[in-house]
């Protein structure tokens, strides 16, 4: 009777390894770049970030005369008018790291734009993802492209040119490398 018991706990335990899930690995980079909206997207952010950066760099521009301009005539200045430029340069040094932080900083304009411009793009990829997971039946898929660090990757189990398949992207002349 014990014999029997631990047959079939083995059994049961043993079925496990028969019915192993199946995985696969994508490359969303290599996906993103091969549609035509994300480097339209990339294109608009990097023209936008760029204008914000030249207008940061204005602002330093102009912090740093009124910094030479305060040293130079700092010997010639009474202490009130001293103090008043510090304050004046203090203030425009708050001013440019307050804009920094608003623009660049996290939660800022330029996270909010590129979240704007690329999360559908995102979505799509995932959802196209999710159909060829299921159409395969796939119980994990990986992103190469992640922080995930893929050390070997078989490429039996690449499943980017289904996605691509799936977004209408695939290029059958263009395979991964």
């Amino acid at each position: 009777m014990r014999a029997l018991g631990l047959f079939l706990l083995f059994s049961v335990f043993g079925l496990n390894f028969v019915f192993a899930q199946k995985f696969g690995y994508i490359d969303t980079d290599f996906i993103l770049n091969k549609m035509p909206e994300y480097k339209k997207a990339q294109s608009e952010i990097d023209q936008i970030s760029g204008a914000w950066q030249k207008e940061i760099d204005d602002l330093t521009s102009k912090l740093e005369a009124l910094q030479l301009a305060y040293k130079a005539e700092e010997i010639l200045l009474t202490d009130e008018m001293r103090a008043d430029r510090q304050n004046e340069i203090k203030k425009k040094e708050s001013e440019l790291r307050d804009y920094q932080k608003k623009v660049f900083g996290f939660g800022g304009l330029f996270f909010l734009k590129k979240q704007e411009l690329i999360k559908p793009l995102q979505d799509k990829v995932f959802d196209a993802v999710e159909k060829v997971a299921k159409a395969n039946r796939l119980a994990i898929v990986f992103d190469k492209a992640a922080e995930l660090v893929m050390i070997y990757t078989d490429p039996r189990h690449d499943y980017t040119d289904f996605v691509l398949e799936e977004l209408g992207l695939g290029d059958p002349n263009d395979k991964i490398k």
